[in-house]
């Protein structure tokens, strides 16, 4: 990206400068060939202007007789000095009436030929003195005004002959300086300052060329970062210009585009998430339903086998026949409470099944599942440790709380071995948490299992399960309710067994 901000900022110093220096170049060109074409003509026209004045004046004064006066004498003096003339009058007699310059004899020489010029021959003509012929400006009938050159200096001047109202003849002469070298001079001092005006304008240019190239790349910098969407850069104002305008609409665009991406990348995420819910339901379905017709199949198999049985008269004994009974009925009870369990975490899954939080004594109710299940820890041969202390107040759902405790005791008794023992131990936890383990004795579970465990229809063991008629739906039960009370649970494998915890809010007492 350097290179090429590189590349841009030359090309715009290069347009700058290119463009400057074409403009200048030409106004240059124009103005040297003005100055040779017309500052020659510009100036003779300027010096035939001065001479017919200076005529117009002194052809005023002779009409109102005012020409020998002190006051015009000082102003035909002015005159003549002021535009640089030489002046000559004189009367039919060949005597000098005015005079104002430096050689009288040559300035009369010079009207005499110009007038015994005119006169030769049947038209007027321009003498042809040894210089060359004169141009001849302007001709009337009272003057000729001709740009002639002198033989005897070889300048050139410009002079007017002719008579004045009165009668009287007159010579008015200017120097013509050398206009081809004053223009030679000037067009050498343009050029001089053309090189110095060109330096300082280049150096300006760069100056002026880097104000205006900072902050476009500044801008492109900002823009290159907004299509990474990086909307962090912003420009900072500098002046009140058309940049600053651009400047400022961009962060606009830029606040705008940051907040239309981040609500785009809101909704993308929410639509993401519900694509996966949908998808994960959809897992779900079709894994619950596999797992519901396989675990179906079995007991609705013998079911159907002791009935057909019974249905045949395969058996004819009362004692088989009750067997037979006791086999469909046990099955349909397995069937019942499988379908129990379901409808149960289904409810709660889906947030069908509210959650009442109240206060109660957790020793109290796991002393009364105890009762409950003492029946069965009895004919199972099993010891139960709970030490019977305080009452404990937490805060939870108690109905759910002893669904809970009522699976992981059945769990505990289904896989209890070795000294067939089951220890529940409640204990007080950091963050105001009372913690509830349930152990027994027996093989841990293998460390790949821990994290499946909680799954539906996920057995670790399923010849054991089976034999003990579990569905596998229970630990996924106590997940259901743990997470919508926001309780921590899990498994912890130890040297003699496996404990069972989850995590209540601990109630004051």
């Amino acid at each position: 990206m350097k290179c090429k901000d590189r590349k841009y900022r030359k090309s715009i110093k290069h347009m700058y400068s290119l463009i400057f220096i074409a403009v200048f170049a030409l106004a240059m060109f124009m103005l040297f060939a003005a100055n040779n074409l017309l500052l020659k003509r510009f100036y003779l026209k300027n010096k035939q202007t001065e001479i017919i004045s200076a005529y117009e004046s002194i052809n005023a004064a002779e009409a109102v007789n005012a020409f020998d006066t002190d006051e015009y004498d000082d102003e035909i003096v002015h005159i003549c000095e002021k535009y640089s003339l030489d002046l000559l009058v004189m009367d039919n007699d060949s005597q000098m009436v005015k005079f104002t310059g430096k050689d009288a004899d040559m300035l009369k020489m010079r009207l005499w030929d110009k007038i015994f010029a005119t006169q030769f021959g049947d038209k007027p003509k321009p003498p042809t003195p040894p210089g060359g012929e004169d141009e001849t400006l302007i001709a009337n009938e009272n003057y000729t005004l001709s740009l002639t050159r002198d033989p005897r200096s070889g300048g050139e001047y410009l002079e007017m002959w002719g008579s004045l109202n009165s009668g009287n003849l007159f010579l008015i002469r200017s120097a013509v300086e050398s206009i081809d070298n004053s223009v030679a001079i000037t067009n050498r001092f343009l050029g001089y300052v053309s090189i110095a005006v060109i330096i300082i304008s280049a150096i300006i240019i760069m100056i002026v060329s880097n104000g205006i190239s900072r902050p476009i790349l500044k801008l492109a910098e900002i823009s290159e970062k907004m299509t990474n969407l990086d909307f962090d850069a912003k420009y900072v104002p500098k002046g009140d210009n058309e940049i600053t305008l651009l400047g400022n609409n961009i962060n606009k665009m830029s606040e705008s585009l940051q907040k239309n991406i981040s609500e785009l990348k809101s909704a993308n995420a929410m639509l993401k998430k519900d694509i996966e819910e949908k998808t994960e339901i959809d897992e779900m379905r079709r894994e619950f339903l596999s797992n519901v017709s396989h675990e179906l199949k079995t007991p609705i198999a013998l079911i159907q086998g002791y009935a057909e049985g019974l249905s045949e008269g395969v058996i004819d004994d009362p004692e088989n026949m009750a067997y037979y009974c006791n086999v469909i009925s046990d099955e349909a009870n397995k069937m019942n409470e499988m379908v129990r369990k379901l409808l149960t975490l289904n409810q709660l899954e889906f947030g069908a099944d509210t959650v009442n939080m109240e206060r109660f004594d957790i020793v109290e109710l796991i002393q009364g599942v105890l009762k409950t299940t003492e029946i069965l820890t009895k004919q199972n041969n099993i010891k139960v440790n709970f030490p019977i202390g305080n009452p404990i107040y937490v805060w939870g759902d108690e109905y759910l709380t002893e669904e809970i405790i009522t699976n992981y005791l059945s769990n505990a008794m289904n896989h209890c071995d070795y000294d067939k023992t089951i220890d529940i131990d409640v204990k007080d936890e950091p963050d105001n948490k009372v913690k509830i383990t349930v152990f027994n004795t027996g093989d841990p579970i293998p460390e790949e299992s821990i994290k499946h465990i909680w799954e539906k229809f996920y057995k670790v063991d399923k010849a054991r399960t089976r034999e003990y008629g579990g569905s596998g739906v229970g630990l996924s039960i106590v997940a259901a309710i743990c997470k919508s009370m926001n309780s921590a649970y899990g498994a912890e494998n130890y040297d003699n067994g496996v404990g069972f915890y989850f995590t209540l809010d601990k109630g004051a007492p």
